[in-house]
């Protein structure tokens, strides 16, 4: 079978087992609904890099735009119970755009067997959805998530509920973000492939980075790796900041020069079949912490290393983003960059240690970086997180932050990237060897 993606074919179990466990959430008599994210204009006639909704791609596993997956298991029509609908392609598609699959290529993907072209879905639906009392529709729901512009899942969801008024209208999106932050086998098996790209990358940049190249000249080390190893590209836009701009939390310019002494931040993750590593790592230009360096650096890495023992099953996320800044108040007192009396004053909505310690320390990890899940609820074992304290002093130019990426398990956790150089003596090795 040919494929138009860059990484390795991925098991359909994967798919038909991820369709299992949302069909079994659902209500009787129910149909979901769920759309591909479109191609967004950029200028002219050019258009963005396509990326997959997430939750299409983890019901499905295709990877292509124009792509619609139709969940009916109750409908008397067996072939509308599972239905895919994918891109009419033809010979002149495939010269001027590329490659598209062939509707048994689409049903090995996924492990449907009825996969029918995108343009006869209208048709096809109308009987399915008929049949059905409830209908369960797809919106970006990810707590983190800002969005302007009208997506083809909302624009859906107003032309459905006005041409099907009747029926009763429920959220998918609950269901999903409560399944996907469970990994299977399979998908920690991805996830590791992108930690391994990931060391990979940072082995390279480790070698690379010397007073005088430019952040860009390191993010163009970054991007080769990923792309010589089969990843899509970046998870995120990459943080390669140097200097001053180690203190600013989003930096993505990249366009300043690394000079003797200063630090380097380098906060950069691979996309690998949709699923996304993420990994901190801060160096010193020249090959060799200072003495001010190497104490906040190992501050930092001490507050990780005791906030990886509090991510186990059980733990509330809020919660623990407490603690860790609990952990992060005493390295800051002996650091003399905060004081006891501090403390005591400070305003308990913004305690004292968030002037050098301003963001949280984990996030769900997996298809997107910042990945869905309940927040709000008890972590379980099969979650994945990050884990990236940070300190951030602007008046001394240094910006530290560590991050690896951590799987709970049933007796605490897993640092999947414990194998990635990161104590200060090991970097310095890193890069001097």
């Amino acid at each position: 079978m040919r494929t138009s993606n860059k990484y390795a074919p991925i098991p359909n179990t994967l798919f038909i087992e991820n369709r299992k466990k949302f069909i079994a959430q659902l209500k009787p008599n129910s149909i979901g609904i769920f759309h591909s994210n479109e191609e967004h204009p950029w200028n002219g006639d050019a258009t963005h890099a396509f990326k997959q909704n997430s939750d299409l791609f983890w019901l499905s596993g295709i990877d292509q735009e124009e792509t619609i997956l139709m969940l009916s298991p109750n409908c008397p029509v067996a072939e509308y119970r599972e239905a895919l609908f994918i891109k009419r392609s033809s010979e002149m598609m495939i010269v001027w755009n590329g490659y598209k699959l062939t509707l048994e290529e689409a049903s090995a993907v996924s492990g449907i067997n009825n996969v029918f072209w995108y343009d006869e879905f209208n048709v096809k639906a109308h009987s399915a959805i008929n049949y059905a009392h409830n209908i369960y529709l797809n919106l970006n729901e990810n707590d983190r998530a800002v969005i302007a512009t009208p997506y083809k899942d909302l624009r859906f969801a107003k032309e459905i509920k006005e041409k099907y008024p009747l029926h009763e209208y429920e959220r998918a999106a609950p269901i999903l973000q409560r399944l996907r932050s469970m990994k299977s086998s399979i998908e920690l098996d991805l996830m590791k492939v992108a930690v391994s790209i990931s060391e990979k990358m940072i082995r390279r940049v480790a070698k690379f980075v010397r007073p005088g190249v430019w952040e860009y000249e390191i993010e163009a080390e970054v991007i080769h790796t990923y792309l010589s190893n089969r990843a899509r590209g970046h998870s995120f836009s990459p943080i390669v900041a140097s200097g001053a701009n180690s203190c600013i939390l989003h930096y993505v310019d990249n366009n300043q020069q690394c000079k003797d002494g200063d630090l380097l931040l380098l906060d950069s993750g691979a996309d690998y079949a949709n699923y996304a590593s993420d990994m901190t790592r801060t160096m010193p230009v020249n090959g060799k912490f200072t003495h001010r360096q190497k104490a906040v650096y190992n501050a930092v890495l001490r507050v990780m290393e005791a906030a990886k023992k509090l991510l186990k099953p059980g733990t509330l996320l809020m919660e623990y983003h407490v603690q860790v800044g609990e952990l992060m108040e005493n390295e800051l007192v002996d650091l003399g960059l905060i004081t006891l009396n501090d403390i005591a004053k400070q305003n308990p909505k913004w305690p004292a240690y968030k002037k050098y310690f301003m963001h949280g320390t984990s996030h769900f990890l997996g298809i997107d970086v910042h990945d869905v899940g309940m927040r709000y609820e008890p972590m379980q074992a099969g979650m994945t997180f990050s884990c990236e304290p940070g300190i951030y002093i602007a008046e001394e130019a240094i910006g530290i932050r560590l991050e690896n990426e951590i799987l709970i398990t049933e007796n605490g956790c897993t640092d999947l990237m414990a194998h990635i150089p990161i104590e200060a003596g090991a970097i310095e090795d890193l890069m001097n060897s």
